[in-house]
């Protein structure tokens, strides 16, 4: 099978890509614009693998028009952080979330290939998700036990959720390149998955603030820096499931394997309740492994963006796809503490 990765050269396009060619042997295209710092990083373990690497972008349909023919496109390309256009400027946000992804369907239909889309949990309400009977429970917050409403429960987050009201101008971009992804399929044919991914972390991603966070706290114990507990009283109390990109890849090759059963469905993908973990108990395991404690600041400022907490439903992709994730938190940060170790020279200066 012959796969475009756009977005190839970010932390999920380049690690989806590396472990399609270490895992089938497929041949494999890997297209980026490289305007995220440190995914030129990412160049040099693609070469070692045979990866083809065009340097282009999606906002440009002359840059895809250059790609041969594939058998699946996997669209990972984004502008990913939530906090994007809040202080200027959305156009870059817009054009690649949105008119991007029209331009990379619509090199799909021409090329007759199939579309695996990946979404995020950020289409979800804001609203809605701060209305949920959230209580203090030791250093998180949680859902009272057997409570559950609309799209959530004591298991997460379903695709059932609100997704009506304002959900960050980020979420709103990747809901409606989703809408776009629905219609190509039902309009040509095209094979299509969408799935809707939580905190997908682990090496080879350049944590931010904003998108990436697992990494930057394993980053700033390691390396040294300042790092703070931002809105919501500033206590580090918000909750994020998270997931291995290893075990994402697992899901993400049986949807590849299995693109008939899977066709047409839209799924909410993450770790789970199983692994999940608030700022406060990260910032607790990464001194534990670190032996560096850091003192944090505290900004009790709730920004329009924030959410206090999301955990991934996982019921519905579990049962398709005879998949469920297998990396505890603690797996997973002793994997990004390992990486950032072993490249610290090339890291420290972009995570420091």
């Amino acid at each position: 099978m012959r796969v475009l990765i756009t977005g190839g050269a970010g932390f999920v396009g380049s690690n989806v890509a590396a472990m399609l060619v270490e895992a089938r042997g497929w041949p494999v295209t890997a297209l980026d614009n490289l305007r995220r710092r440190g995914s030129e990083l990412t160049l040099a373990r693609l070469r070692r693998l045979g990866i083809d690497f065009i340097h282009g972008d999606i906002r440009n349909p002359e840059d895809l028009a250059t790609v041969p023919d594939h058998d699946l496109l996997i669209e990972c390309s984004a502008e990913p952080s939530v906090h994007a256009g809040y202080a200027g400027d959305a156009r870059y946000l817009i054009n690649t979330n949105l008119l991007g992804t029209a331009n990379c369907l619509e090199w799909a239909r021409q090329h007759g290939g199939a579309v695996i889309f990946l979404s995020t949990s950020r289409v979800y309400s804001i609203a809605a998700l701060r209305d949920l009977p959230l209580r203090r429970q030791g250093r998180r917050l949680a859902l009272p036990p057997g409570a559950a409403g609309r799209g959530w429960s004591e298991h997460g987050i379903s695709v059932d959720f609100p997704t009506a009201g304002a959900r960050s101008l980020y979420g709103t971009s990747k809901l409606a390149a989703e809408l776009l992804v629905e219609e190509f399929g039902a309009a040509y044919g095209l094979k299509t998955v969408i799935n809707r991914c939580g905190v997908i972390t682990g090496p080879w991603q350049m944590g931010k603030v904003d998108q990436g966070f697992f990494v930057l706290w394993a980053a700033r114990h390691l390396y040294g820096g300042q790092l703070a507990y931002s809105g919501f009283g500033g206590e580090g109390l918000q909750v994020r499931d998270v997931l291995h990109i290893a075990d994402l890849f697992n899901l993400v090759l049986r949807q590849i394997e299995s693109l008939d059963r899977h066709a047409g469905r839209t799924y909410n993908v993450g770790g789970g309740p199983e692994v999940s973990v608030s700022l406060a108990e990260l910032t607790e395991a990464c001194a534990d492994r670190t032996g560096k404690r850091l003192s944090l600041g505290k900004d009790p400022e709730t920004k329009p963006a924030d959410i206090p907490y999301y955990v991934t439903d996982n019921r519905a992709v579990a049962e398709a796809a005879n998949w469920s994730p297998k990396r505890s938190v603690a797996m997973i940060l002793d994997d990004v503490l390992a990486w950032l170790k072993l490249h610290r020279d090339e890291l420290q200066a972009i995570l420091g």
